[in-house]
């Protein structure tokens, strides 16, 4: 039977529609799908406000979408849902034991200084520690170990960050719980062809992918990675504050003498920062807010060299010469002012935020002197700029502001070493637990749902966890990105969307051989997770696949597992993962870097990928 007739005849014994006519549901519904996506890539209002969107239009145009109120909000009760907020209070509980910066110090004592052997040693934990541990907790851990590695050894951040990067979602790909996007696609899997994956289903092939991956950064894609932090680099250097960072003395008569700090600092009416306040040899750090200004007092101030100048001439200031502002800085009170790295981690409540929005400064008693966002440095008006995720932030801390940035999930702290926080008593605990859970959900001694609740559960009895520290530990907009998509599947389904779709793109591949349309479905899924997320990639490239896959008469799980590998493998952008986002700014990579370093990868990965698939479980 000819490809068109058998795709027609197939169509029909379905009752869908012909590929010539889509109904106004679909219309609906491919509208709702546009509109996501247009805020998904504008990035005008969060992911999490996208998605509630996505339900209230579903539930109000019922008539349409065949969506009634106990289906939109259907995603906050799915178990994909669940099991995912789960392992981020599993992952957490992890990180507070400082397991993974206890691999770090073992990594960097067994490197022995070659770079080859580090990269080796530090790309494979990554890979592996992300099959058992959520991917994107994984590299969140790695990146402040990995910045401190480069300093101590003399190497460049951008050659570790990325690599590091993709070898998590490689490695992610190793069991059912290395990402969110596993789950979800097994969820979606289970609903539509009553076949879900199991814990351990597609560990062959993600261990092919993996080592395939791993042989290419090592030989071939290092190379392709510039060194946009120099090694051994200050951070003063790496945020470029030559300009902006000078040491003054009060004259006396000058207008600032007898107010305080704070009020100076109105005064000024200037975009300057007064970092410390040195008198009579005795350094003063914050808070300094209520500290009078004295004659012949010393102030560290950050601001532009035109503000400097006003400053100068109006305050009646002076420059002290041959001062430096250090990594390390300590003060004579014996109080250590350290300038530190701070990461927004990507999904959190802080993106779009200001710094005077969140009170920063005041809330944790630090300064921020600059914000990297990729390539670009701001210095000036700072308090001004929205925070997206990925942003590093270069501020003076104190051991308080420094203990209680690093323990708040929000923020990546950008130095690896033992916190008051971590509990390393309790690594064997954590690991036992996450061992269990794993463990009976392979065996099938209780689904991943309940075993991984159960962890939690466990992990907060035995004082691994505090209950505070689970809620901080879930990223909340990716709970509601999966609570939001996973109706709009339902409605792609119900509508006859995915089918119609499918349709259309089985008729404009006839003509190629059943292995060539999983490898276009891989392609396609690669470059929608580009520009959107990769769980709201795998709801809509899913029930497209399937219904792809009944059409040409070839197996459906197979384009199920193309579409989840390929979801959970977007290297082209920064934008594309969670995970390349996070090493983004730290790195100091510019948007082209990935592409540069990924493309190749990726392709590479789409050929190995399908004949994997062909190999294991057919066509």
């Amino acid at each position: 039977m000819p490809a068109d007739l058998f795709i027609e005849v197939n169509l029909l014994a379905r009752g869908g529609a012909t590929a010539a006519e889509p109904t106004i549901g679909m219309l609906v519904v491919f509208g709702i799908i546009g509109g996501a996506l247009t805020l998904f890539v504008t990035d005008r209002v969060p992911v999490d406000v996208t998605a509630l969107c996505v339900i209230v239009a579903l539930m109000v145009l019922e008539p349409w979408t065949q969506i009634a109120p106990e289906d939109g909000i259907a995603g906050f009760a799915n178990p994909a849902t669940i099991t995912v907020l789960a392992m981020f209070a599993l992952s957490e509980g992890v990180r507070r034991t400082g397991f993974v910066q206890w691999m770090g110090d073992k990594v960097v004592a067994a490197s022995g200084g070659g770079f080859e052997k580090k990269f080796a040693l530090l790309t494979g934990l990554s890979g592996s520690l992300a099959g058992l541990v959520n991917n994107t907790p994984i590299v969140a851990m790695m990146v402040p170990m990995i910045t401190d590695i480069a300093r101590k050894t003399n190497t460049s951040p951008s050659k570790l960050l990325m690599p590091v990067s993709f070898m998590a979602m490689m490695g992610g790909m190793l069991t059912l719980i290395g990402t969110s996007t596993n789950l979800l696609a097994s969820d979606i899997a289970g609903r539509m062809i009553g076949r879900s994956f199991s814990m351990f289903e597609f560990t062959p092939l993600g261990f092919i992918v993996l080592v395939c991956g791993f042989l290419y950064l090592l030989f071939i894609g290092r190379h392709l990675i510039p060194e946009r932090i120099k090694p051994e680099e200050e951070l003063t250097e790496e945020f470029e504050m030559s300009g902006y960072l000078t040491e003054v003395a009060v004259r006396p008569g000058s207008p600032l003498e007898g107010r305080t700090v704070r009020d100076a600092i109105r005064l000024l009416q200037l975009d300057a920062d007064i970092l410390y306040l040195v008198r009579d040899g005795e350094r003063f750090t914050a808070p300094l807010a209520r500290k009078e200004v004295r004659a012949h007092d010393r102030l560290m101030i950050r601001a532009d060299r035109t503000t400097l100048r006003r400053l100068l001439d109006v305050e009646a200031l002076e420059v002290v010469p041959a001062t430096a502002l250090t990594d390390g800085h300590v003060d004579a009170t014996g109080g250590e002012r350290r300038l530190v790295e701070v990461l927004i981690r990507p999904g959190t409540p802080l993106v779009g935020k200001t710094l005077a929005a969140l009170h920063f400064e005041p809330r944790y008693e630090a300064a921020v002197l600059a914000i990297r966002h990729g390539r670009e440095v701001i210095h000036e008006r700072m308090d001004a700029v929205p925070l997206d995720g990925g942003d590093s932030l270069l501020v003076l801390a104190s051991p308080a502001t420094f203990e209680q940035l690093s323990s708040d999930p929000r923020f990546v702290v950008g130095e690896a070493e033992e916190l008051p926080f971590m509990r390393p008593e309790k690594t064997p605990i954590a690991l036992g637990i996450l061992a269990a859970v794993v463990g009976l959900a392979a065996f099938e001694v209780l689904p991943i749902l309940v075993s991984s609740l159960g962890g939690v559960v466990a992990m907060i009895v035995t004082g691994c966890l505090r209950p505070n520290e689970v809620y901080e530990a879930v990223d909340w907009s990716v709970i509601f990105l999966l609570a939001g998509m996973i109706p709009l599947g339902t409605a792609l389904q119900r509508t006859g969307g995915a089918e119609y779709l499918a349709g259309q793109i089985v008729a404009a591949s006839e003509a190629l051989p059943v292995l060539a349309v999983l490898f276009l479905f891989y392609l396609v899924t690669a470059l929608v997770t580009e520009v959107v997320s990769n769980n709201a990639s795998v709801v809509l490239m899913i029930p497209v696949a399937i219904d792809a896959a009944q059409l040409i008469g070839a197996e459906p799980f197979s384009f199920v597992l193309v579409v989840t590998f390929a979801a959970s493998t977007s290297m082209l952008t920064p934008i594309g993962y969670q995970t390349n986002l996070m090493v983004y700014g730290p790195g100091g990579y510019r948007f082209t870097d990935f592409a540069r370093v990924g493309g190749p990868l990726q392709l590479m990965l789409a050929i190995v990928t399908t004949l994997g698939i062909y190999v294991l479980w057919g066509v």
